[in-house]
C-alpha cells in the first residue's frame, strides 16, 4: 500500500478536526475525499503532507513513518501538494513559478550560488528541464513566459499542477483542483488527473463537484466532523444513507 493511515487524530485545543481516521491510499489509483465544509478534509491533507503533526496516530508512506516529518522531508520522499488557492507568484512568469518545484531535489548552497560552481550550473539546468517537462505535461508550454497575473483561473490551476509535478512526486494531493472553473474546464482538469495516473502517479483529491468525483475516482472517502463515515466505490457512496444524511441533509442522493 502506498499510504497507510492508522487512527489519525488532530486536535486544535478542544476541537478534533480529524478524529480516529484509518485509511489506505492505493498506488496508481485516484482517491477522492468528500464531505461538507468543516469536515476536516484540508486538515487531513495537512497531516499527510507534514504541515501539521498529528495529536495521535500514524502515517506511513512507502513504508516510512512520516507522522512527525517536516513538510520538506515529506515532499522529498515523494508527496506533492496543491492548495485550495494556488499560492503562485503572480508577478513572475509561469516558468519561474514552476522552476521552484525541483529545487527541493537540489543540494547547491550559498557557496555554489556565489561562485557559480559546476554543481550549481548542472542543478539549474536540471530544474529548467523538469519545469519545461511539467509545463509540457499540463499543456502550458506556449505560455511559459507569460506573467501568472495575466492568465485564467483554470490556467493557474494547471500551473499549480505543474509545480507539484516538478517536485517528482509519487503521490499528488490536490486540494479542490476544480474550484472556480467552469464545467468544460473541469473536464479538462479531470483528464489531466487521469493522465497523471497513466504516467505512474497516484492522485488523491479533495473536491466538492460531485459529477467530477463520481466519474473520476476509483475510491471515495467521506469525512464528516473529522470522522471517516464511509468509503468505497463511487457507486457504493452514492447509495450510502450516512453519506446522504451528512452531505446533503438526507434530502437527495449523492449523484453524478
Amino acid at each position: 500500500m502506498l499510504l497507510t493511515i492508522d487512527r489519525l487524530t488532530k486536535k486544535f485545543g478542544g476541537l478534533a478536526a480529524v478524529q480516529d481516521v484509518s485509511a489506505n491510499i492505493e498506488q496508481g489509483k485516484i482517491t477522492a475525499i468528500i464531505g461538507p465544509n468543516g469536515a476536516g478534509k484540508s486538515t487531513f491533507f495537512n497531516l499527510i503532507s507534514g504541515f501539521h503533526q498529528p495529536t495521535t496516530g500514524q502515517i506511513k508512506f512507502l513504508g516510512h513513518d512520516i507522522s512527525t516529518m517536516r513538510a520538506d522531508r515529506v515532499a522529498r520522499l515523494g508527496v506533492g501538494r496543491t492548495f485550495q488557492t494556488t499560492h503562485l507568484f503572480e508577478q513572475a512568469t509561469i516558468l519561474e513559478n514552476v522552476l521552484i518545484g525541483h529545487r527541493l531535489r537540489t543540494k547547491s548552497g550559498l557557496f555554489d550560488a556565489i561562485f557559480r560552481t559546476k554543481r550549481e550550473k548542472e542543478e539549474e539546468k536540471r530544474c529548467l528541464e523538469k519545469a519545461e517537462e511539467a509545463l509540457d505535461f499540463v499543456e502550458l508550454s506556449s505560455l511559459a513566459y507569460e506573467s501568472v497575473a495575466q492568465i485564467t483561473q483554470e490556467q493557474q490551476k494547471r500551473v499549480a499542477f505543474a509545480l507539484a509535478l516538478a517536485t517528482d512526486p509519487t503521490l499528488i494531493l490536490l486540494d479542490e483542483p476544480a474550484a472556480g472553473v467552469n464545467p468544460d474546464e473541469t473536464d479538462g482538469l479531470a483528464e489531466l488527473m487521469k493522465k497523471m495516473v497513466k504516467h505512474g502517479k497516484t492522485v488523491c483529491l479533495i473536491e466538492h463537484k460531485m459529477p467530477m468525483v463520481m466519474s473520476l475516482a476509483d475510491h471515495v472517502m467521506v469525512l464528516n466532523h473529522g470522522q471517516l463515515i464511509a468509503e468505497g466505490t463511487p457507486k457504493e457512496i452514492q447509495g450510502n444513507e450516512r453519506v446522504i444524511e451528512a452531505y446533503l441533509g438526507g434530502n437527495s442522493h449523492v449523484s453524478a
